[in-house]
């Protein structure tokens, strides 16, 4: 699987924005969420989610509809579908 792209475009000592770019086939890669967080949609898109013990579940994306995490989430993030994804990570420092 293809590695998504990363940006870190702000990092301060009270927040991180970084934009993640899944072409298709791509994945973030298993991670775990250290911090609270927003998803800022840049595209609209369908996600594979994938959790640590292997199921999957689908996540819709739509550009202007951000939702929020908290820390300890922990996945793999899929682009299974044809066209890139595109989001902004917004992290919240403690």
């Amino acid at each position: 699987m293809i590695s998504a792209k990363s940006d870190v475009q702000v990092d301060t000592a009270e927040v991180r924005v970084t934009e993640w770019r899944l072409a298709p086939g791509s994945a973030t890669g298993h991670h775990t969420h250290g911090m609270d967080y927003v998803i800022v949609p840049v595209t609209s898109g369908e996600m594979t989610i994938v959790a640590p013990n292997g199921d999957r579940s689908k996540a819709q994306l739509a550009v202007g509809k951000s939702y929020f995490r908290k820390a300890g989430v922990e996945h793999d993030v899929l682009n299974e579908t044809s066209s890139e994804i595109v989001f902004l990570e917004v992290e919240l420092k403690p």
